[in-house]
């Protein structure tokens, strides 16, 4: 949407209607106003807890394939800003990739007026041009309750109000599916093309914050597919970086293979690695360790974590399902950083060489920014 922009919504801007139900695994049904697009879409209901960035959230490529839970009650009230906008990178400016990736919102209330200097639509009209539903009137509290008692759960966004449950054990969870390979570039792109650093960057569905503050920093970014042969290639390179992204690691076999191959590079040819998020569990996968599903995950922007290395505690922001099993890892590999609420991996380090890891988003739009630094 582009044009003259709209801050505000006006007087025609009307409360949706149309009903809808959602449909979850454990038997529980609800019954919503549909404010999106009006159709029906399956996947796994997960839950963030910002209270704000819906925008940066939905196109976020780790949002795959899952039904998104917003536990800040009023959603929709600063509107949604101009998608044909981009910033000096070529990117869209105020989002992390190019579509939205969930495959639906769900929210307690939704503000069908919206008032922001930057927005130009509704979060209502911007679902429907994506082709992704939204319920609103739901009793997000109760949702999230389920989902920390019982885990991720399998739902489905149903609009005729006659049709039967589904069949959920006929249904295929997202986490069944390739969402790296869905996400993932198909081709070798360059960004700040000309700086001095040269950093090879494996996409893995990342968000395109990070290529923004890497090439702020003096990176020439080259990005790559999550299974691009690129242990034969980074002689040419200063680094390597291992992006975020969606669903279960151990189905990046290609990239565990290649990243195998250079974690165990001669001395003489050791480049930094630096992996976030999908990345950290990929290294703890080529470090030897296991990769295990967290019952309902970590999505949010209030997750503490410590570092082993200072005692700090940050406040970082969040989306991942799985995670690394710290004692499996081979010898030579430590525990860098861990959550301060479950006690999960947060990230590791080699004891010797350049290599460690965050699974939280130090990059994060819309934050915080406490770990930018890193």
């Amino acid at each position: 949407m582009g044009g003259t922009k709209q801050t505000q919504s006006d007087d025609s801007a009307s409360r949706p209607t149309a009903l809808a139900k959602l449909f979850l695994e454990d038997g529980t049904v609800l019954v919503g106003t549909s404010f999106g697009c009006h159709k029906a879409v399956e996947g796994e209901v997960v839950f963030c807890t910002g209270m704000v960035g819906y925008p940066e959230s939905l196109t976020d490529p780790s949002y795959q394939g899952q039904i998104l839970t917003l536990t800040q009650p009023m959603i929709g009230n600063y509107g949604v800003p101009d998608r044909t906008v981009m910033d000096e990178f070529g990117l869209p400016k105020y989002f992390e990739s190019t579509k939205i990736h969930a495959a639906g919102l769900l929210v307690q209330d939704y503000s069908h007026h919206y008032s922001h200097w930057n927005a130009v639509s509704s979060l209502g009209d911007w679902l429907k041009e994506e082709g992704v539903p939204g319920l609103s009137g739901l009793d997000t509290r109760l949702l999230t309750k389920k989902i920390r008692e019982k885990g991720a759960l399998l739902g489905r966004i149903e609009i005729d109000l006659d049709a039967p449950g589904p069949d959920f054990e006929k249904m295929v969870s997202p986490n069944a599916r390739h969402l790296v390979d869905e996400v993932s570039t198909k081709e070798v792109k360059v960004y700040g093309k000309g700086n001095a650093t040269k950093v090879l960057a494996v996409d893995g569905g990342m968000k395109f914050n990070i290529i923004r503050q890497l090439v702020k920093r003096g990176v020439e970014l080259t990005v790559v597919p999550w299974n691009h042969p690129f242990a034969a290639e980074l002689h040419k390179f200063d680094g390597l970086f291992l992006s975020n992204g969606p669903g279960n690691p151990t189905m990046c076999d290609v990239t565990i293979k290649e990243l195998e191959k250079v974690v165990n590079f001669p001395d003489d040819q050791v480049k930094p690695i630096f992996g976030i998020c999908l990345g950290n569990q990929l290294m703890g996968l080529a470090a030897g360790g296991q990769a295990k599903k967290l019952p309902f995950g970590n999505r949010g922007q209030n997750q503490p974590v410590v570092n082993h290395q200072t005692g700090e505690c940050y406040i970082t922001p969040q989306n991942h399902g799985f995670v690394i099993d710290c004692d499996t890892l081979k010898p030579g590999w430590k525990t860098l950083f861990t959550n301060a609420n479950d006690g999960s991996n947060e990230g590791i380090a080699h004891e010797t060489r350049p290599y460690f890891t965050a699974q939280f988003h130090p990059e994060a739009a819309s934050g915080p920014t406490d770990t930018e630094f890193m």
